[in-house]
């Protein structure tokens, strides 16, 4: 896309329609690998009704780095439930179980990711929603699937143990190191990322036939799916595949090394062409054609990778970081500075695409964020406004939505059927709230 072209579309992003405008989502979900998916749903223009059990809610909004709260909300909480309505709706009770039904019945999604079977002994399961509704499309989520033995066991799960029981924090590791867990939640955001693959599909599915379907998932089994060769390699050699650290055992060079402003630049030449660069680059063309490295194939041998990358590392300490970028990008291989977030907050080049962009929330003000990372030119996705207290559009959804009386939704609060926040950090509204911002914000 042209720059003229980039930035026409950056100016009419605010205003553009949105690709899921008119479905409506209904969410039961807890944690990262749960509320993700919904939200970037949300951010694609879906209305997204997240149910949580007042007054505590989801135990995300509890969960934070390092224990740090923006304005008594927690950053991880808001960063995964964005442009959402927030329904305090207690489902162990049957009044609330009703309401549930009716909002059911007006909805084109479900997604819960409780342990298997909590949602049909609410009686809110798939088999109770699709006999009142049979275009719905009805997802559940967790750790182990929803059969077989770990299910049946009620075994737990979160994203440290699916990545060390997918194996994933094993092969992340260094050669005869511990296991190494990575700091993101990569199963939460992968098995979240292919759930909504399956959902547009689903939808897709359902304008051609006119029916619903149910959709489960494995954060385990999405993970492992991540790890492409690992698993033929295994069957086809009987050999397991072992940690390499930041080598990349498929190509060869592909690794971290150090410069000399004490740095780290991650650099990979796979093709003849990139690695002839690479070596003029190093002031050693003869090495494209050494037996050793000028085939791709041979350069992956053990004992040819080992030298190879020791001549690299040792051409790289005399090199800064701008040196080797400088000529990555004359000679053609791929080099970058390894950055931390400060470098991402302030990176020029992801501002300048409106990725990394200041979101000014009713409630919560300014702060900044990524934009969703997919550009679209007629229906790009966008975030509107962040995470919201424990039941804070109860009114909308019951009186908009269902069209209840205002004396229905008393008797709603009476029974405790629905609810609002607990007066803690993370379920209120932030400190200062004028009592009006930010309420009924698809009104």
């Amino acid at each position: 896309m042209s720059e003229a072209v980039w930035k026409d579309y950056v100016r009419k992003k605010a205003g553009s329609p949105k690709p899921l405008k008119g479905i409506r989502v209904l969410e039961v979900c807890t944690l990262v690998f749960g509320p993700s998916g919904p939200s970037w749903l949300a951010e694609m223009g879906a209305e997204s009704i997240k149910c949580e059990i007042p007054p505590l809610g989801d135990v995300e909004r509890a969960l934070s780095c390092a224990g740090f709260l923006f304005k008594e909300q927690s950053p991880l909480f808001m960063h995964d439930n964005v442009n959402k309505l927030y329904f305090g709706l207690d489902l162990h009770l049957p009044a609330a179980q009703e309401i549930f039904l009716e909002l059911a019945r007006k909805a084109d999604i479900i997604e819960d990711n409780l342990r298997p079977g909590v949602m049909e002994r609410w009686n809110v399961g798939y088999r109770q929603v699709k006999n009142i509704n049979p275009r719905i499309i009805y997802v559940e989520k967790n750790g182990f699937g929803q059969w077989g033995q770990y299910a049946e066991e009620g075994r737990p799960s979160n994203d440290g143990a699916a990545q060390a029981f997918s194996g994933f924090s094993w092969m992340s590791s260094f050669p005869d190191k511990p296991p190494v867990k990575q700091m993101i939640y990569a199963c939460d955001m992968y098995g979240a990322l292919l759930t909504e693959v399956a959902v547009l599909s689903a939808l897709h599915y359902r304008e051609r036939t006119g029916r619903g379907q149910y959709i489960e998932a494995s954060q385990t089994e999405t993970i492992i799916r991540t790890m492409s060769w690992i698993w033929p390699y295994q069957y086809l050699t009987g050999k397991g595949a072992q940690p390499a650290g930041n080598r990349d055992v498929s190509i060869c060079p592909a690794d971290s090394f150090r410069t000399s402003d004490s740095a780290l630049i991650a650099l990979a030449a796979a093709t003849p062409e990139e690695f002839k660069g690479l070596c003029t680059a190093m002031g050693k063309p003869e090495m494209a054609t050494d037996l050793r490295f000028k085939d791709h194939n041979v350069r992956l041998k053990q004992e040819n990778a080992t030298v190879l990358l020791k001549i690299i590392a040792e051409w790289a300490k005399t090199k800064t970081v701008k040196e080797i970028e400088s000529l990555a990008e004359k000679h053609c291989f791929a080099a970058s500075h390894v950055m931390n977030a400060k470098d991402i907050n302030e990176n020029a080049h992801l501002k300048e695409r409106g990725f990394m962009t200041q979101v000014d929330d009713a409630l919560y003000g300014e702060y900044l964020d990524h934009e969703f990372p997919v550009m679209m030119s007629k229906t790009p996705p966008k975030k509107k406004w962040t995470a919201r207290p424990v039941g804070f559009d109860n009114e909308y959804i019951l009186k908009s939505i269902l069209g209840k009386t205002e004396e229905e939704v008393k008797n709603m609060y009476e029974c405790k059927a629905v609810g609002k926040w607990a007066d803690r950090a993370g379920r209120r509204p932030p400190p200062g709230w004028d009592g009006k911002s930010g309420i009924n914000a698809l009104a």
